[in-house]
């Protein structure tokens, strides 16, 4: 017995079974990540494809025209065990409008008479109410019918272009000519409100604040006449019926796709699997966020990401430079690291909440007051808020990977630049500096990996469901700091959480949690390939 035991205790001493546990830790890991991974990437991607629609008759004779997006066992916990199963299915039947609030339901599978795949079944993507599921009975344009039949898709077709390029100009039209004089009559019609409400209703103040929003709606009329123009170009509507005989007349202005999924052959369909994918990066948001693009939500975490790198990095770096270089080594200093490091530990809410209270309240409502404006600008959330906020949320990471770097340049190397005759300033310039930055860097990856995926500090900052106007536009200042923003991961929170349709919901969460991690991935391989150049051109880097 002492042999094996012997043999037993030696291979422990060897040190093998602690490589194999580790080893295996770290492909489980692995495994989870990766298989999270798989997860969005399937739910996300396959969102796009157009599925086929399926006429399916029930016994009784109702019809149902749609998409079959799950199947399930039905459970029957108080049967007989020896039943045999039953299965469901999830219908994406659409149609949403006219009383109609639900476009997904359950149907069995032994209630099913009949299944079949009819070529003329259209999917139409609207602006509202979601997409549509039905037959196209005649094209008409100011009232007459122009088309009729199976050719009237044709007819579709060749009028969309129009109609999508009015849809544009009258879009161009709200955003640089209206949008801009309704902004500054908004403002004049707060200050004649405040002045009235001091007793100041009668003065030479609002008179001439009167005579100036009058002024703005003389210029605001011809826009509005070309609007009008514009709209009255594209008079053109279909005709649509659904499996159940209900008519519905639907503008050509509000169709934003339309296919018949059943005549397509996979170029075809991969092209609309592309046009979707882009309008999803690319587009506003429709249905409060449950379709059309993430494009404001993709600006505003990418600029929030930036501007909080700008900010972190050099408060990181020189809090870092002070406690290793300059600072006396104490009890002072060793308190000071202890509560840096304890931050890195603090819930990101109470972050929100302190910059809400400091940023906004206190600053922000300062500026407001010192500047006399007539309502909140700087004393409400904004971008520039929570980019400070999540600065201070990751600083310190940046501090600790600074110091870690700086601990590692050797002593050797600042001698000798003392010693050529540089200053303690030229030395930490230009020697210590460069000699650091991979760290640096390092710092900044973990940072912005964190600060990406943060939403609950951005609720309290400035974050909001629905922002009309970007922070950063075509008319000066260009950049608007003060201006509320949208995020990929609020957005994966409203859209998951607060939907009221949350199958509908339910893939607009997968594709933009595949989108952030995209971005983080995206940032983070940036960063990494700038630290390892300069890994390789200062041999002297800690990392």
């Amino acid at each position: 017995m002492s042999t094996p035991n012997r043999g037993l205790a030696g291979l422990w001493r060897s040190g093998d079974p602690l490589i194999w546990i580790t080893g295996g830790a770290l492909a489980l890991c692995l495994i989870m990540v990766m298989g999270l991974v798989l997860l969005i990437s399937v739910k996300a991607l396959g969102y796009f494809w157009p599925k086929d629609l399926q006429l399916i008759a029930e016994l009784d004779g109702t019809k149902h025209l749609a998409n079959i997006v799950e199947r399930e066992k039905i459970p029957n916990p108080d049967g007989d065990p020896k039943a045999p199963e039953r299965y469901r299915v999830k219908l994406h039947e659409a149609n949403r409008g006219g009383g109609n609030n639900v476009d997904f339901a359950w149907l069995d599978e032994d209630k099913i008479a009949s299944q079949e795949r009819p070529e003329q079944a259209l999917v139409i993507e609207r602006e509202r109410d979601g997409d549509y599921h039905g037959f196209l009975r005649e094209v008409r344009d100011n009232g007459q019918v122009v088309k009729s039949g199976p050719d009237a898709l044709q007819e579709v077709y060749a009028r969309l272009p129009e109609a999508e390029r009015v849809q544009k100009a009258v879009m161009k039209i709200y955003q640089n000519d209206i949008g801009p004089l309704a902004s500054s009559q908004q403002k004049l019609d707060r200050r004649v409100k405040d002045l009235t409400a001091k007793g100041l209703g009668d003065s030479p103040q609002v008179e001439q604040a009167n005579t100036e929003i009058k002024a703005l709606q003389e210029r605001i009329k011809p826009f509005q006449a070309e609007i009008e123009k514009q709209l009255a170009s594209i008079k053109v509507e279909l005709v649509l019926n659904d499996v159940k005989g209900n008519e519905l007349l639907l503008p050509i202005s509000e169709v934003v796709r339309i296919y018949r999924p059943h005549t397509l052959g996979f170029f075809a369909k991969a092209g609309v699997y592309l046009s979707k994918g882009w309008e999803f990066v690319s587009g506003d948001p429709r249905e409060s966020n449950q379709a059309g693009g993430v494009f404001p939500a993709l600006f505003g975490t990418v600029m929030m990401v930036f501007l909080m790198t700008l900010f972190v990095a050099p408060l990181g770096v020189l809090a870092a430079f002070y406690l290793r270089e300059y600072a006396k080594q104490g009890t002072f200093v060793s308190i000071v690291r202890i509560a840096v490091n304890n931050l890195a530990g603090v819930p990101s809410i109470v972050f929100g909440v302190f910059g809400m209270g400091f940023f906004i309240y206190w600053i922000g409502a300062n500026i407001d007051d010192y500047f006399d404006l007539d309502r909140p600008t700087w004393g409400t959330g904004g971008i520039i808020w929570a980019s400070l906020t999540l600065a201070l949320l990751t600083v310190p990471v940046v501090i600790v990977a600074t110091e870690e770097g700086l601990a590692a340049v050797s002593r050797g190397l600042r001698e000798s630049s003392l010693a050529l005759g540089a200053t303690k300033f030229e030395t930490t310039w230009r020697v210590v500096l460069p000699a650091v930055m991979p760290s640096v860097l390092t710092g900044l990856i973990l940072a912005m990996a964190r600060a990406a995926g943060e939403v609950a500090p951005l609720m309290m900052t400035g974050v909001v469901k629905m922002a009309s106007d970007l922070p950063m536009d075509s008319h000066a200042p260009f950049f608007h700091g003060s201006r509320k923003f949208m995020h990929l991961g609020f957005q994966i929170y409203d859209v998951g959480f607060q939907s009221p349709n949350v199958d509908a919901a339910r893939p607009m969460v997968y594709c933009s949690a595949l989108l952030l991690l995209v971005i983080v991935l995206v940032l983070n391989i940036g960063a990494i390939l700038l630290r390892n150049h300069l890994k390789k051109k200062l041999a002297t880097s800690a990392v």
